[in-house]
């Protein structure tokens, strides 16, 4: 049996504004493409198939146009619920997806109620999918043991609850029956994080020992860190990784989907397949001329710029002139320039508004714009005004 492995589309992620729809359309177009080609019996989708709670229309059409398009490679496709989702939402659509052949499952459900579920591959080859969705801290420890205990126990309980419901998922698993799949949305511990995940919930609050997973199955899809890896464990246990760069702190990954062949009764194999339609985000510094040079060679990269320049009014404007995909532009200060110009308290004293702004400028760096200056000189004629001065 083939299974494609791919999580954390966070569809309807924006750069500084920047909406990536298109981006996303053409990424999850890729992944399909590498279905059909492998022509994989299941594709598991583990978790944050959007980046908000509420998505916006436009993120949802490719969402569900990207699920129907796996699903016509001829796989099942098989999703759940991650943080960033909505999961009573996904819940809602599942009867309608169910009717397309696609199993969605937003929240936990009880093995008998849909937390496991039985597939038979193309050459009728049976898998049995145990679906553990992202569990919130709230549902799975007592609000009145959350207060009663310290981080470190609560923290315990949360783990203790997850392993018993491993457990509970896991129970009817026999490695030569079937070949047995955990896909779960869940923060285990040894992961590296990527950059882009929410820091609340990868604390150590959240955190899965990697042993709950028992020798019994023979792959485990995991979904919520960013990079793809593979954590050890008695099994075949790893994250996909977002099939885009999510965020700056994911610049220098590679991203990918996971192609598991599995078999009963013997361990699963495991392959990286790149993903290459996403835009690189890229950080680079320089002057304004050195960042010109460099304008023919970030192609169509997300840019964070560090501009080597004194501060002065319109340089961002400058930069995004040179560089039009610049979304983020810092102006680099020397530690001398930190500290030099700066003008004493006591030279302040019986000084105008407007004297005290010129020295501003010249204390930080910036050039003496008239405009600027001018500019100041009208809003503080006009507060006086506001004031009765």
């Amino acid at each position: 049996m083939k299974v494609l492995h791919t999580s954390d589309w966070h569809v309807g992620k924006s750069l500084r504004g920047n909406p990536r729809i298109e981006e996303h359309r053409a990424v999850l177009a890729e992944v399909a493409q590498v279905a059909e080609r492998e022509a994989v019996d299941i594709v598991l989708v583990t978790g944050d198939l959007f980046d908000s709670a509420a998505p916006g229309t436009d993120a949802q059409q490719v969402v569900w146009h990207a699920l129907l398009a796996l699903r016509a490679t001829g796989a099942q496709v098989v999703v759940i619920g991650g943080n960033h989702d909505n999961q009573r939402a996904l819940d809602a659509f599942a009867p309608v997806l169910e009717a397309a052949g696609i199993t969605l499952r937003g929240r936990l459900a009880r093995p008998d109620e849909g937390g496991v579920i039985d597939i038979a591959g193309r050459d009728g080859t049976p898998a049995r999918v145990a679906l553990l969705p992202w569990v919130p801290e709230r549902e799975a420890v007592r609000s009145e043991q959350l207060l009663a205990l310290d981080s470190a126990q609560t923290s315990g309980h949360y783990a203790g609850r997850m392993q018993q419901v491993v457990e509970s998922l896991t129970r009817g698993f026999r490695p030569d029956d079937a070949v047995n799949i955990v896909a779960a949305h869940a923060m285990v511990r040894g992961g590296r994080r990527g950059g882009g995940e929410r820091e609340a919930q990868t604390v150590i609050e959240y955190e899965l020992d990697a042993n709950i997973f028992p020798a019994s199955v023979h792959y485990v899809a995991l979904g919520h860190l960013h990079r793809t890896q593979q954590l050890s464990g008695a099994t075949q246990i790893w994250y996909a990784g977002s099939p885009v760069q999510v965020d700056f702190g994911e610049e220098n990954d590679v991203k990918h989907v996971l192609v598991v062949e599995a078999a009963r009764g013997v361990p699963a194999k495991v392959r990286r397949v790149p993903i290459t339609s996403g835009a690189q985000l890229r950080t680079v510094s320089g002057t304004l001329d050195e960042l010109e040079a460099m304008a023919g060679e970030v192609g169509d990269a997300w840019l964070r710029v560090s501009v080597r320049e004194k501060t002065r009014p319109g340089l961002a404007d400058d930069v995004r002139a040179l560089l039009p995909r610049a979304i983020d532009v810092r102006v680099e200060v020397s530690p001398d320039a930190r500290t030099s110009g700066r003008v004493p308290a006591t030279t302040r004293e019986g000084r105008t508004p407007h004297e005290l702004f010129e020295l501003y400028l010249d204390a930080t760096d910036h050039a003496r714009d008239k405009g600027l200056v001018s500019l100041f000189d009208r809003l503080l004629a006009e507060d006086f005004e506001d004031a009765g001065v």
